[in-house]
């Protein structure tokens, strides 16, 4: 028995971070084995000695994992420098996926990101993010049994199908373990708060050599608490709503209250429209709800949304996962996995709004129903809190009822059983796979629309009168029990696949032996997301979303490994999927060159495809959704109108989008092009440039263009000219609509750059020093030959979840050092500042009180932090760790366009919670 395999020497070396060395190592020796085993990478179904093949391959390790501090697969994944725009944080508790968790390759949105569990599908999360971006729940995954991370960096659809135009994850968890290990970690902020806890327990029982099988169980318990935005309140500008001390005006996002020419919005006191003057008026009590100060210098009573909005939601999950495997005989093997997790999570919003605007389908399919409460509802000419004898208009945010909580609980369960092993020198596997996600949305202090109408403006009611603001001690609890309810929802994805592959050798070529490996799948998907209770004729304040349907999908595909020379190597793959409504064919090419020992020069030429969602193609499936978008009317050039305000130039509207059964699916293609080189011992470097271009996507009609066009729906302050003319449909945007359509495509180009050094340093140990960095050259997507936009470094694409902006540079420069029983790690994590413009040549996207741009003359500052860990061996059994995240306590940038973190960017989480600490133990019986 050899004493190192080429590959355990293959696989010691991708475990300590570098694929490129693993690669060239293990080729070289490939020559003097013939009889060398060899394992299936990401992105291949042939088996094969070396670890570098011609796509980009990234290989994180659990001890990579560990090392980062991070709490889950999520957070970790999301510290990539390849992950961009679209990524979907913990934190984003008002987005429509709240409670799961996504990565985005590239920044082309988690739906173009094929996330696979030990080299198989899941079901995808049961919402799709705004309401069409079908994803997988990063959540779901147990993070203390993953061995393996391998993230394929250029497209897969030629073997894995859909979703793979952006890349591949592949998270491979441990096939086998003997013995009982028992993890526990506790983590809190500076603050003393944000106090996370987590215990997992792993056993295994049984030897595959002498037993014949082996069963793992592991088990996982967590529970972070919810961080409210107003704990950061002397965090600078750290979840703060009120951002004029840093020079902004009044009407910034996260402000009510406030009192513009003809217009209000949700006031604590209650404000109502002067018939005679056309503006409205706050009543009185201000004081009672808001400290706020300066208050609004119009008299509305401002308030800000940290007094209730939630920074983090609170989240309690349980991981249940078992693999079992067992040895029939020497050629065959039966495998199965079972998993189950449950999350439950609980984000704070603020009270409810009396003026919504609400959508929802017409009857038998009619046409989509508007209802502007804000001019529907009115406060009666006789209600003792209305000075003005006729009945007016109403501007009220529902202090009295409270804030509204999100609570989410979801479930996934997925079972695998399949068998493996050799048939007439074919080594196959086939399986079957149940995978299901169950979803329930329990959305608490929601209004009862019509009763609310009754209880303001009809007389004739029991109801009536609902007394607003400073007097709502009048009411009695009877008129509660009739106004506000609760909004509920349970939705559900199912994934039921049955697969098979087999792969060969075939004759020898120069360069070895040609590979040879074929496969097939069947799988249904099915997706059932009923709305919310009560929004399906729009008698809640919420618009009505939902997604049905199902698909069939059968493939088939065929991969070579052609070794032509012994310095070239060449790989093709074609495969063939049949959906119920269109067929897709997508092949890969791939070449290696290593004209030297310690040298190879690689590319691929991939097509994709992205098979229209549930959520767009079905006619029955409907979102609205919400964005900041420049009103071209009240804020032309990014410069307010005569009577309209700053608040226009980047104004929160919703945006109604409807299935298409005519859709068609997205189609892409990718070049990758790169070299990977030890220059000198202990050093390894690999640079590969990358172009990614997604055509025929599926998007609704872009907010900027929606907003142009005379569908637009308006509310009716309409401006007026120097003559005092009423300038027709110039109102406050409200709502613009669209349904989905081919139409735009994207094109991404960049270089990631991944660079390792090794240092045996004697007495004082090892060490390993890494550099992972990605470059944005361009990130272009053209709505049509005239209509074009850029987005890299800039702060857009706004279209995609939580406007976090797509920076030109993310980079992670590691160091690692072991000595002794000890080990020592760092982390410094970079993102490149931005343009704080929605796209390249826009106006700025935000100014300051006295109209200059800001921040910072229009720009995001970038922002850095460093982590560090430790590890100790204290005996053969036991095992400490600890961890510091954002050691120099660094504050996130001052972000004010961004809706997914208040006043803050969503992917500098790290700066706005602060400095975080984290202690660990690892005990293992054997």
């Amino acid at each position: 028995m050899m004493m190192e395999t080429v590959l355990s020497r293959s696989v010691r070396l991708i475990f300590s971070g570098s694929v490129v060395a693993a690669g060239l190592m293990a080729q070289q020796a490939y020559a003097q084995d013939a009889n060398i085993q060899r394992v299936e990478i990401t992105g291949s179904s042939i088996k094969r000695a070396t670890a570098e093949t011609a796509s980009p391959i990234q290989v994180l390790t659990s001890d990579d994992m560990m090392k980062s501090g991070k709490a889950t697969v999520a957070e970790y994944l999301q510290t990539l420098s390849a992950d961009g725009a679209g990524s979907l944080p913990t934190g984003f508790g008002s987005g429509f996926a709240a409670g799961a968790t996504g990565i985005s390759l590239r920044g082309l949105g988690a739906t173009s990101t094929l996330v696979l569990l030990n080299g198989r599908r899941m079901a995808p999360f049961a919402r799709a993010d705004d309401g069409q971006k079908s994803f997988t729940d990063l959540s779901t995954i147990p993070m203390q049994i993953v061995e393996r991370i391998e993230v394929l960096k250029d497209g897969a659809s030629s073997l894995y199908g859909a979703d793979a135009i952006a890349g591949v994850v592949n998270i491979i968890l441990k096939k086998d373990f003997e013995g009982l290990q028992i993890k526990g970690d506790t983590g809190a902020s500076r603050y003393s708060d944000a106090k996370q806890n987590k215990i997992s327990v792993t056993a295994g029982k049984g030897n595959l050599d002498d037993d014949k099988y082996n069963i793992v169980f592991n088990a996982e318990y967590s529970h972070t608490d919810g961080l409210q935005a107003s704990d950061r309140g002397s965090r600078a500008w750290i979840g703060h709503g009120d951002i004029r001390p840093w020079g902004y005006g009044v009407g910034t996002q996260y402000a009510g209250g406030y009192i513009t020419n003809g217009a209000s919005s949700p006031s604590p006191t209650g404000a109502l429209l002067n018939p005679k003057t056309g503006q409205y008026v706050s009543l009185p009590g201000c004081a009672q709800f808001s400290s706020v100060t300066p208050q609004d210098p119009n008299g509305g009573c401002l308030w800000h949304q940290d007094k209730f909005r939630s920074m983090n939601p609170e989240i309690e999950s349980i991981n249940l996962y078992s693999r079992g495997t067992f040895q029939i005989n020497a050629d065959h093997q039966a495998f199965f996995e079972a998993g189950y997790s449950e999350r439950d999570t609980a984000f704070t919003l603020t009270p409810p709004s009396t003026s919504s605007t609400v959508v929802f389908p017409g009857q038998n399919g009619g046409a989509n129903q508007l209802i502007n409460y804000g001019n529907t509802i009115l406060m009666a000419a006789n209600h003792p809190q209305n000075p003005y004898g006729v009945p007016v208009r109403v501007r009220y945010s529902a202090f009295d009822v409270g804030a509204s909580t999100r609570k989410n609980t979801n479930e996934f369960t997925r079972f695998v059983a399949g068998l493996k092993g050799t048939i007439k020198g074919w080594d196959y596997e086939t399986g079957f796979t149940f995978s299901q996600s169950k979803l329930n949305l329990d959305w608490s202090n929601m209004l009862n629309m019509k009763a609310l109408q009754s209880a303001l403006g009809d007389p004739s009611s029991k109801l009536f009168p609902y007394y607003i603001g400073a007097q709502a001690n009048k009411n009695p609890a009877s008129l509660y029990a009739a106004l506000v309810t609760n909004a509920t929802s349970d939705s559900s994805t199912k994934l039921v696949i049955a697969d098979f592959k087999a792969s060969r050798e075939l004759w020898a070529l120069p360069g070895g032996k040609m590979g040879l490996a074929i496969g097939g799948e069947h799988r249904r998907e099915t997706l059932n997301n009923p709305s919310l209770s009560g929004t399906s004729d729009g008698s809640i304040n919420s618009s009505y979303t939902a997604a049905f349907g199902k698909n069939n999908v059968s493939a088939v595909y065929a991969e070579v490994l052609a070794p032509v020379l012994k310095t070239v190597e060449l790989t093709a793959a074609l495969r063939y999927d049949h959906y119920d409504q269109f067929n897709s064919t997508t092949p890969k090419l791939g070449a290696k060159w290593t004209p030297a020992k310690n040298f190879a020069v690689r590319g691929t030429y991939t097509e994709g495809f992205r098979a229209p969602s549930a959520a767009e193609s079905n006619v029955l499936s409907q979102a609205v959704g919400s964005a900041p978008v420049r009103d071209p009317i009240r804020c032309p050039g990014g410069t307010p109108a005569a009577g309209a305000s700053q608040t226009d130039c980047s104004i929160t509207v919703s945006s109604i989008k409807v299935g298409n059964p005519n859709l068609q699916p997205e189609e892409s293609k990718g070049y990758t092009l790169g070299m990977v080189w030890d220059p000198f011992e202990g050093n390894s470097i690999a640079v590969d440039a990358f172009k990614i271009k997604r055509s025929n996507e599926i998007n609704p009609v872009s907010y900027a263009e929606a907003a142009q066009s005379p569908t637009a729906v308006r509310n009716d302050n309409n401006l007026k000219n120097a003559a005092g003319q009423v300038i027709p449909n110039s109102g406050s945007l409200l709502v613009v609509s669209g349904a989905y359509r081919n139409s735009s495509y994207t094109e991404v180009t960049g270089v990631d750059l991944d660079v390792k050094q090794r240092l045996r340093l004697g007495a004082w140990g090892k060490a390993v020093i890494g550099l992972n960095l990605t470059h944005i050259s361009s990130w272009l997507r053209a709505e049509s030959d005239t209509v074009q936009y850029q987005f890299a470094g800039t702060h857009g694409n706004c279209d995609t979840s939580n406007c976090a902006g797509t920076p030109k540079n993310k980079a992670t420069l590691s160091a690692s050092w072991d000595i002794g029983a000890w080990n020592f790690a760092s982390n410094l994590n970079y993102r490149d500042s931005m343009k704080n413009i929605k796209f390249e040549g826009d106006v700025c996207a935000s100014k300051f009180a006295d109209g200059t741009v800001a921040p910072n003359g229009c720009k995001l500052a970038s922002f850095t932090t460093l982590d560090l860990s430790t590890r100790w061996n204290f005996s053969k059994n036991l095992q400490l760790t600890a961890s510091v995240a954002n050691v120099l306590d660094k504050i996130a940038p001052l972000d004010p366009l961004t809706y997914g973190g208040m006043s803050f960017n969503p992917m500098d989480a790290s700066g706005a919670i602060g400095r975080y600490f984290k202690v660990g133990a690892n005990y293992s019986f054997k």
